[in-house]
C-alpha cells in the first residue's frame, strides 16, 4: 500500500525524491498533497495491485493510507461488467409524440402519465445487472407521496425548499413532487470531505438564507449537516427524508394552478466569481429551450440521453433529465462519483444501451483519454453516440482533437462532437453548432487579440497562434450579440461582452436586486463571458472579470494557467493566473498561483525561471509575482472551475500558503457568526410570543364583553353596531390596521347586496364586519349551531346557518335567504365554504350565484388578503399585520340562459375578479376542497 502511494506521490511531484517518507497516517492531503483526479489515479491503481474493487465512497472520504488499506481489505474482488446485451425490459419502439402544448413541468408530466404510464423514463446503470427502471407513473406516484408530505409540513405555494440528495429516484420524486405541492425546487450540492466543512456550510447556508427555505429534503447522512445549518440561516426549520415525507402525507394533494410564468425552479450558480446567485427559471423559460434545443438536435422519443452529470447543475438537470422527460426518450443515469471512478462506465453505458445522446465538461474528456486503458475498450462500441455535447467550461481543442483520434477504433465519429454554449441564465443552452458538421477551430493571431482586441484570422502555426473552438450559432429565436463597455454592438471578430436575449432568459436573480440591475442592459443580458462572432458563429475566449488589462493588451488567464501546469513539478490543473491591482500606479499586476511540493530553494528557483519563461512566450512580459503554495490551495467550485476572484482575494489578504484550520476551528467559527442571529431570533420569536398572549387575553376579554351585551340589547341593530364597534376597537389595539378600497359602490340606500369573498382565516368575519358599514346577514355552516355559545350569539347579529351537505335541508335554507333578500337584508357568502393553512383560493360553491340569480340580486365581490398571514389555519398565535379588504363593482346576472347557467356565468365573473385581487394563486382545479380535508 504505501509503495503504490509513494511511486504516485513521486510522479505528480516531481520535487520528491527516493527519500519521500510516507506513513499510514499521512495526510494525502497536507502530507502527500495528493487532489481530487491524483486520488482517483491512486484509486484505479490500488484496484489494480490488490484485484479488489473499492467502495467509491473511498474516493473521496480517505484521508491517509491507512483508511485506503481499511477499504482494500474489506473490499471484495474484482466485479466482471456485464457482458453487452439489451436489457431484459422491452424497448420503446415507433414514433413517440412530445406534449407540445404543455406550458409546465407538471403538465408534462401529467401528459406522459396519461399517454404511457408504465413507458420506461429512467434507468439507473448498474454493473451488476441490468439496473433499476422508474416509468412515468411510477415518478408521478412517487412525486405525489412528496407532495402530500411537504404540504401537511406546511409548505406554501410559492415557497422554495432545499434538495439535498444524490443521483437516484428519490431525487427526481423529491424534484417533481416539490413543483406538484406547488413549492420552488433549489437544489444543492451534498457536502464534500469534512475538513471543507465551514465552506460548505457557509456557501449552503447563503443558499437557504437567499431562498427563505424552511424546509430542506435530505439524505439520513446528511441530516447532521443540515442541523448545522441552521445556525447560519434562521428561516431554516425542518429537515426531512423521501420516507420520511411519504409517512408524513396520507392524503390527497391539493394541486395548485400553475401558470408558465410561475418560477420552476431555482438554479444557484456555481459561485466561480463570488457567493452563489439564485438564478430564476420560469416554466416557459425551461420549456422554450428545452424544445430548441432538441429541435436543433432533432430529438425524438427513440434516443437515449446517457448521463452521469450531477443533477444540481443546470446540463445535467435541465439538459439531460428534464430534456429526455419532455420528449418520451429513455435517460440512463448514474452518479457523477460512478463515472469519475470508473470512466469506463461512461462508454459502458453508451454501448450496452445504445447511447445517442450524452454531455459532459471538457474535462471528462481529457479524463477518459488518461484513466480509460485499451483492454476496458474490448467490445466497446460507440457508434450510436451521434451527439457528444461539450460544455460548462472552456473547451480545449487539443483535447477535443485527441478523444476523437483515440476512441474513433471504437466507432466514435468526428461530426458526432459538439462544442456547445450556455449559461444558467439563459436555462442551459444558448448556441449549438450544425447537426453532423464536426468541430470547428479558428486559428487566430495571439497578439491581435491581446492588443487590439481583435480575432484576426489565419492558418499558420507557431508561436503567435492561438485556437479558438466554435460553439455554433444562436439556438432559434434566441440572439447573441457581441457589445463593447458602453452597450454598442461590435462588429464580426472584435472581442466584447457577450450577451443575449430570448425566451429561455432569466428573469434575474431571486432576492439580489442590485446583481439582476448588472444583469441586464435593456433587452440584452450580459453573459459574463468575452468572445467574439466569425460568420455567424460564436467563439469564447474568457469570462470578463477573469481577463487581465496589462500594459493595454488583454491576458487571458486559461491558456496561461495550461503552460504553468504543464511545467515539472507544478501541479496540473492547480494553477490560478489573476490580476491584482496596483495600489501605487492604480494598474493591473499579472500574478501566478501555483501548488508544488518543491519546498528546496534551487529547484523552487527552477520553476520559477519556467514559468517565467513559459509567460513571457505567450503574453510577451513576465508575470509581476509568482507565488508558490501547498496542495489544496488555489479555490475551485463544485464544478472544478478556478475560482480566480476567490484565489486573488486570498492573495491580497496575505493568506496564501497558510495552514488550513482545524474542523474544531472552522466549527467554532461558523458557530460564532450564528451567535448573533440566534439571539435575535430568541428575541423575535419571544416577542411574537408575548404579542400572541396579548392578543388572546384581548379576545377573551371583547368577546366575554360582547356576548354578554348582546343577551342584553333588546334590538339587532343595536347588537350589529356594538358588535362592528368592538371589532374596530381590538383590531386597532392589537395592531391590526384594515385598509378598505371601493367603499363607493356602497352608497346609502343602495342594496340589499349578496356580498362573496373568498376566505383565508377565522378573522375573516370579524374582518368584514368592521369594515362594512352596512346591516348583513352572515351565512354561517349548520355546524356551529353545536356550541351553545357561538350558537345563541350568532343568532342574536341574525347569522343564518346553512346545512351544506344534506340536499333537502339546503333547499331550504336557500328558500330562507331569498325571503331575508326580500326584505331588504344583505347576505355575506364566504364562497369557499372553508379554508387551509396553503396559501390559493379553492373552488367556489354554486349557493350564492344561485340565490343571487333566482332573487335578482347583485353580487359584490369582495376580496380580503392579508389575514391569512396575521392567523393560519391549524396556529394560535396570530401575527401584526396589514388587511386590505377590496370591494368591486356590483355583478348583475345577465344573458336569456336558464338559471343554472346564469348562475354559472356569474360565479366565474366574480371568482375571476376576486383571484385577480386577493394576491393568492388559483387553487381551482378540479377537486373539490372538502375532499382533500380542509383545515376548517
Amino acid at each position: 500500500m504505501l509503495a503504490v502511494v509513494a511511486k504516485l506521490t513521486r510522479e505528480v511531484h516531481a520535487g520528491y525524491g527516493n527519500d519521500l517518507a510516507v506513513t499510514l497516517d499521512s495526510s494525502l492531503d497536507r502530507d502527500l498533497g495528493l487532489d481530487s483526479l491524483s486520488r482517483v489515479e491512486l484509486f484505479a491503481r490500488l484496484e489494480k495491485t490488490f484485484a479488489v474493487t473499492l467502495s467509491e465512497k473511498i474516493l473521496f472520504t480517505a484521508e491517509t493510507p491507512r483508511d485506503l488499506l481499511r477499504g482494500v481489505t474489506s473490499a471484495g474482488g474484482v466485479e466482471t461488467p456485464v457482458a453487452r446485451e439489451m436489457p431484459s425490459i422491452s424497448e420503446p419502439v415507433g414514433k413517440i409524440d412530445a406534449p407540445v402544448h404543455a406550458d409546465t413541468l407538471n403538465s408534462v408530466l401529467r401528459w406522459h402519465v396519461a399517454h404511457h404510464p408504465d413507458r420506461p423514463h429512467i434507468r439507473f446503470y448498474s454493473d451488476r445487472d441490468d439496473g433499476e427502471v422508474l416509468t412515468y407513473g411510477e415518478l408521478y406516484r412517487g412525486a405525489l407521496k412528496v407532495a402530500a408530505g411537504l404540504q401537511q409540513a406546511g409548505l406554501e405555494f410559492g415557497e422554495s425548499v432545499l434538495i439535498m440528495l444524490p443521483t437516484g429516484q428519490e431525487y427526481f420524486c423529491s424534484f417533481f413532487g416539490i413543483l406538484l405541492a406547488g413549492g420552488i425546487p433549489a437544489p444543492v450540492y451534498p457536502p464534500g470531505r469534512a475538513k471543507q466543512i465551514e465552506e460548505h456550510l457557509l456557501r449552503h447556508s447563503a443558499i437557504a438564507a437567499n431562498c427563505g427555505a424552511r424546509i430542506m429534503i435530505v439524505m439520513p447522512e446528511a441530516r447532521q449537516f443540515a442541523q448545522l445549518m441552521q445556525h447560519g440561516v434562521g428561516t431554516l426549520k425542518t429537515f426531512l427524508t423521501v420516507n420520511e415525507l411519504a409517512d408524513l402525507g396520507g392524503s390527497e394533494v391539493v394541486e395548485p394552478v400553475v401558470a408558465s410564468g410561475d418560477t420552476a425552479f431555482l438554479q444557484y450558480t456555481s459561485g466561480s466569481t463570488g457567493m452563489p446567485k439564485g438564478v430564476i427559471l420560469s416554466h416557459a423559460n425551461l420549456l422554450a429551450n428545452i424544445r430548441v434545443m432538441g429541435s436543433v438536435v432533432g430529438v425524438s422519443g427513440n434516443d437515449v440521453f446517457v448521463s452521469w452529470l450531477p443533477l444540481y447543475h443546470d446540463m445535467g438537470l435541465i439538459g439531460a433529465w428534464l430534456g429526455s422527460l419532455y420528449f418520451g426518450c429513455r435517460l440512463v443515469i448514474m452518479s457523477p462519483l460512478s463515472f469519475i471512478s470508473r470512466p469506463v462506465r461512461w462508454f459502458r453505458a453508451i454501448n450496452r444501451y445504445g447511447g445517442t445522446l450524452s454531455a459532459a465538461p471538457n474535462f471528462a474528456y481529457e479524463l477518459c483519454q488518461r484513466r480509460i486503458e485499451e483492454k476496458d475498450l474490448k467490445d466497446i462500441d460507440l457508434s450510436s453516440w451521434r451527439c457528444a455535447f461539450n460544455g460548462a467550461e472552456a473547451v480545449s481543442p487539443t483535447i477535443i482533437n485527441r478523444f476523437v483520434k483515440r476512441f474513433a477504433g471504437c466507432g466514435f465519429r468526428a461530426e458526432s462532437m459538439m462544442p456547445v454554449y450556455g449559461l444558467a441564465e439563459s436555462s442551459v443552452g444558448l448556441a449549438f453548432p450544425p447537426l453532423e458538421r464536426g468541430v470547428v477551430i479558428d486559428r487566430i493571431s495571439r497578439k491581435d487579440l491581446m492588443e487590439k482586441g481583435l480575432a484576426v484570422a489565419g492558418e499558420q502555426e507557431g508561436d503567435d497562434t492561438l485556437e479558438v473552438v466554435s460553439c455554433g450559432l444562436p439556438l432559434p429565436g434566441h440572439q447573441i450579440r457581441v457589445a463593447d463597455q458602453k452597450g454598442r454592438e461590435l462588429p464580426e471578430r472584435r472581442v466584447g461582452s457577450i450577451q443575449f436575449t430570448g425566451p429561455s432568459t432569466t428573469s434575474g436573480y431571486f432576492r439580489n436586486p442590485e446583481a439582476s440591475a448588472r444583469l441586464f442592459q435593456d433587452q440584452w443580458l450580459d453573459s459574463g463571458d468575452k468572445g467574439y462572432i466569425a460568420a455567424g458563429e460564436l467563439y469564447v475566449t474568457g469570462r470578463s472579470k477573469d481577463i487581465i488589462i496589462r500594459g493595454g493588451r488583454n491576458i487571458y488567464p486559461v491558456e496561461l494557467e495550461e503552460a504553468v501546469g504543464g511545467i515539472d513539478g507544478i501541479r496540473a490543473g492547480n494553477v490560478a493566473v489573476f490580476g491584482s491591482a496596483d495600489k501605487e500606479d492604480a494598474t493591473e499586476r499579472l500574478i501566478v498561483l501555483a501548488e508544488t511540493r518543491v519546498r528546496n530553494p534551487e529547484k523552487l528557483a527552477g520553476l520559477r525561471t519556467g514559468i517565467n519563461a513559459a509567460v513571457s512566450d505567450l503574453v510577451g512580459i513576465p508575470p509581476d509575482d509568482i507565488v508558490f503554495a501547498p496542495p489544496n490551495t488555489v479555490l475551485k467550485t463544485s464544478s472544478g472551475k478556478v475560482r480566480r476572484a476567490a484565489s486573488r482575494e486570498l492573495y491580497e489578504m496575505g493568506m496564501i500558503g497558510k495552514a488550513g484550520n482545524p474542523i474544531w476551528l472552522q466549527m467554532v467559527r461558523f458557530y460564532s457568526r450564528g451567535i448573533g442571529r440566534k439571539v435575535a431570533d430568541f428575541s423575535r420569536t419571544a416577542g411574537e410570543f408575548f404579542y400572541a398572549c396579548y392578543c388572546w387575553l384581548i379576545f377573551v376579554v371583547f368577546a366575554s364583553l360582547t356576548w354578554t351585551v348582546l343577551m342584553v340589547l333588546p334590538m339587532e341593530a343595536w347588537r350589529a353596531g356594538f358588535t362592528r364597534l368592538v371589532s374596530r376597537v381590538v383590531a386597532k389595539i392589537v395592531g391590526i390596521r384594515v385598509v378598505v378600497n371601493g367603499g363607493e359602490y356602497l352608497q346609502s340606500g343602495s342594496g340589499p347586496f349578496l356580498f362573496v369573498s373568498n376566505h383565508a382565516s377565522y378573522l375573516d368575519a370579524i374582518i368584514v364586519g368592521a369594515a362594512l358599514p352596512l346591516k348583513i346577514s352572515f351565512l354561517a355552516k349548520a355546524e356551529l349551531k353545536e356550541s351553545l355559545f357561538l350558537r345563541f350569539a350568532l343568532q342574536r347579529l341574525g347569522v343564518v346557518f346553512v346545512e351544506r351537505f344534506d340536499r333537502e335541508k339546503g333547499v331550504a335554507d336557500a328558500h330562507r335567504l331569498i325571503d331575508r333578500i326580500e326584505g331588504g337584508r344583505s347576505l355575506y357568502f364566504f364562497a369557499e365554504g372553508t379554508f387551509s393553512r396553503m396559501p390559493g383560493l379553492l373552488p367556489f360553491r354554486m349557493g350564492a350565484f344561485e340565490t343571487a340569480t333566482t332573487s335578482g340580486t347583485p353580487v359584490v365581490p369582495i376580496a380580503i388578503r392579508g389575514t391569512r398571514s396575521i392567523l393560519r389555519a391549524r396556529s394560535w398565535l396570530p401575527r401584526r399585520g396589514v388587511v386590505r379588504v377590496t370591494i368591486g363593482e356590483p355583478l348583475m346576472p345577465e344573458g336569456d340562459g336558464d338559471l343554472w347557467g346564469r348562475a354559472v356565468q356569474l360565479r366565474d365573473l366574480t371568482r375571476r375578479w376576486i383571484l385577480e385581487h386577493c394576491g393568492e394563486p388559483d387553487l381551482g382545479g378540479e377537486r373539490s376542497p372538502l375532499a382533500n380535508g380542509p383545515d376548517r
